[in-house]
């Protein structure tokens, strides 16, 4: 099963309608080239940047096998090397004993070696919530026994790390003793500025895959990244309420068969709405990510909404959207199995 969030509040966001007109259009065009031929160009959005983080490496996959998990990485390295993106991938050395060890962390190696860096993203992928700040922080260590040697083997350093849920802490005394040991120990947080929810995407997609149902996972690609892209320009527009501009964003995505198959159209989206891809630690000089977090609920929220609070802004939540309804019914339906 996938180690993603089933039972944290996550807000997933729909772009206007005049984005949800464009995106059909598109597709539209896509199909019949005349029609694309004589349509008024729509003009691309301005300049933005944006960093790519994979969580749960080496793979969340919905059944246990190692061949998928080994194509799944290739596939996704090949996409972010095909395009020249850089990528950090937030690792769970929990995952290391699901499958074949050497294997897996075969994997990590090969991250490495194509020229990404990793980070730590807790041994066991556990909630702060759940278990307190001790019991949290032991996980965060046991969490860099295999990649702390790795990172510096490749002349790297361990200094990132993103947290489970992107739960952060409740109530505020246990936020503040994790955030203290992390510092104390060379880390910064990974925060989050962008999240299309494709966690939920992926389990549905993987059942499809491993039943062999072409038509099925073709289905699911269209349906996440059509919403992907609306979710995109949802969170462009909140950071122009906020801050009156675009950021540099930090993306959520997971290490899965979904993103590894949808790379080539993920790829388009970004070179649709005009977004650069950049390093973590470029995007994270943006002057936004200063701004106070001050948030210590137990919801897992990404960092917009934790800085509408600080700032005392709205966001503009009147024209989000959740995960469509069919693929959180299917999800549900084969978390529980």
């Amino acid at each position: 099963m996938l180690s993603c969030p089933s039972n944290a509040v996550f807000h997933r966001l729909l772009g206007s309608t005049v984005h949800a007109v464009l995106a059909i259009a598109a597709l539209g065009f896509a199909c019949n080239p005349v029609a694309a031929a004589t349509a008024t160009p729509v003009a691309k959005p301005s300049p933005a940047n944006i960093a790519l983080t994979f969580d749960d490496l080496p793979g969340i996959v919905l059944k246990p096998q190692q061949d998928y998990v080994d194509a799944t990485n290739k596939a996704l390295i090949a996409g972010l090397k095909r395009h020249h993106f850089s990528a950090i991938g937030f690792v769970n050395e929990g995952k290391l004993d699901d499958i074949i060890r050497a294997r897996q962390i075969a994997v990590l190696r090969r991250w490495l070696k194509a020229g990404f860096d990793l980070g730590n993203h807790t041994f066991s992928h556990s909630s702060p919530n759940q278990i307190g700040a001790r019991s949290y922080i032991a996980d965060i260590a046991r969490g860099e026994k295999v990649i702390r040697p790795m990172m510096d083997h490749a002349h790297r350093k361990l200094q990132w790390f993103r947290h489970p849920y992107l739960e952060t802490g409740s109530p505020e005394p246990v936020k503040a003793e994790i955030d203290q040991w992390l510092a104390a120990h060379g880390y910064r947080i990974a925060p989050v500025t962008i999240d299309a929810d494709d966690w939920e995407f992926a389990e549905p997609y993987d059942n499809a895959v491993m039943k062999g149902n072409k038509a099925e996972a073709t289905r699911i690609r269209d349906i996440y990244l059509a919403y992907t892209e609306r979710t995109i320009g949802w969170y462009r527009r909140a950071s122009m309420a906020l801050f009156g501009r675009d950021i540099a964003y930090v993306m959520l995505l997971h290490d899965t068969r979904l993103n590894a198959d949808c790379f080539e159209g993920l790829a388009a989206i970004l070179a649709r709405q005009n977004m650069h891809v950049i390093p973590l630690e470029q995007a994270m000089l943006d002057p936004a990510y200063q701004t106070p977090d001050n948030y210590a609920g137990k919801d897992g929220v990404e960092w917009l909404e934790r800085w509408s609070l600080t700032l005392n802004k709205e966001l503009p939540w009147d024209d989000f959207e959740d995960v469509p309804k069919g693929i959180e019914k299917e999800y549900n339906r084969l978390d529980s199995q």
